[in-house]
């Protein structure tokens, strides 16, 4: 059942971690003073910020008792999928009338920089959106308590990956990784806005696709 549950929470996950705008404020933050302990502090806000939000949706969940009710959980999957498909649809309206703009971030200290890692998750509004049907899909799991945990780490994990990425491969091969960070951040300016668009908006169908089957089948 675990098996399950990852199978669906994880590209949820990684959808949710196609973020330009962490990932730019990230590799700025390392390039300045004091730099890996500044950025190291981010990432845990980040981190922080994702797990409790998470295990608040999914604790929310399962007040509702959706392991027992199907009919209810397949709905769901149709309203989220509905609201992720909007998104994506949102996001692209966006993405046709704003030019792309580099992150601008002032230097920041540990202190500051935890701040600022919670505070760029907790308005990170499409990672947000997506973790709701991650959150859901756990809730709705048959998964005892260890499961549950096992899941919602693996989202967080996941799902933060702009944030504590860079920092771990600047500190195994600090060389190689600037320039790799470099050129995953162009790509990403370039191309991660049209990108999250596709991710979000066929994640949103798969979803509704889903419910309609479980609904009608049902």
């Amino acid at each position: 059942m675990l098996l399950k549950v990852l199978a669906v929470v994880v590209p949820l996950a990684l959808v949710g971690a196609v973020s330009p705008m962490m990932l730019s404020e990230q590799t700025f933050l390392l390039s300045g003073r004091d730099g890996r302990r500044v950025a190291a502090r981010y990432a845990l806000g980040v981190v922080l910020t994702l797990l409790v939000i998470l295990s608040a949706l999914v604790l929310f969940g399962r007040s509702l008792a959706l392991p027992k009710e199907p009919t209810l959980s397949a709905s769901l999957d149709i309203v989220l999928g509905s609201l992720l498909v909007l998104l994506a649809a949102a996001l692209e309206v966006r993405r046709r009338r704003h030019r792309p703009t580099e992150a601008r971030s002032r230097a920041l200290g540990p202190g500051a920089a935890f701040g600022f890692g919670v505070f760029s998750m907790a308005t990170n509004f499409t990672t947000m959106a997506v973790l709701v049907p991650a959150a859901k899909e756990i809730a709705a799991g048959d998964l005892e308590v260890v499961g549950r945990v096992v899941a919602i780490l693996v989202v967080v994990v996941v799902a933060s990956l702009p944030a504590w990425l860079p920092l771990v491969l600047t500190l195994v091969a600090p060389g190689p990784a600037g320039r790799g960070l470099k050129a995953l951040a162009d790509f990403v300016a370039k191309r991660g806005a049209q990108l999250t668009v596709v991710l979000v908006a066929g994640l949103g169908l798969f979803l509704v696709g889903r419910g309609l089957v479980h609904v009608l089948g049902g």
